[in-house]
């Protein structure tokens, strides 16, 4: 009989340390989902970027953003000079992560000599430049696309805009916004 009632104690704790026998606790929330940059819109200015000097600027009725009221917006002086924007989050092992983000370029210039490269840096593969945006880009917000691929440990991945602009040629600003990194 001592034996019977040990054996159902045990049962009885079981059932209450799994949560029942049919009814386990939800599991956590799966690593690879979700988007995990703080501010992708811009809204909060430039929390979680590295940025250069008037970058994030506030739309307006001529300019709008693309959600939201801010996004970042790069060159349009029709002076020498660059800006750079950049980010870097962590991706856990056996994740993917896509970088979505939106680009529109307000332009007077003619010529291919200002423009806005994309990069996307992953722990343990060289940087390198997805994409290289010049001044016929088009004046509505087009979105673009990369990914790191998956890795079998944790890594960083740093995503970076980098505007170039050359004097004399008219004016050409990139605006950037919705800066999504999204895991899966």
């Amino acid at each position: 009989m001592k034996a019977l009632v040990t054996a159902a104690s045990v049962a009885a704790l079981l059932l209450v340390s799994t949560g029942g026998a049919s009814y386990g606790r939800p599991a956590a929330d799966a690593p690879c989902a979700g988007q995990i940059h703080p501010n992708p819109g811009f809204e909060r200015g430039t929390t979680g970027w590295t940025a250069g000097p008037r970058i994030v600027v506030l739309g307006d009725a001529t300019r709008p953003a693309h959600t939201g009221r801010a996004y970042a917006s790069f060159a349009g002086l029709d002076v020498t000079h660059s800006d750079l924007l950049r980010t870097t989050v962590t991706v856990p092992a056996d994740c993917d992560l896509t970088v979505r983000f939106w680009v529109r370029t307000i332009t007077t210039e003619t010529s291919r000599s200002d423009y806005l490269n994309v990069g996307l840096a992953v722990t343990g593969i060289p940087p390198k430049t997805r994409f290289s945006l010049a001044f016929d880009g088009g004046a509505q917000w087009r979105q673009y696309s990369m990914s790191t691929g998956t890795a079998t440990t944790e890594r960083t991945a740093t995503a970076s805009f980098f505007a170039s602009e050359t004097a004399g040629n008219g004016a050409t600003a990139f605006d950037v916004d919705d800066v999504t990194f999204t895991l899966s």
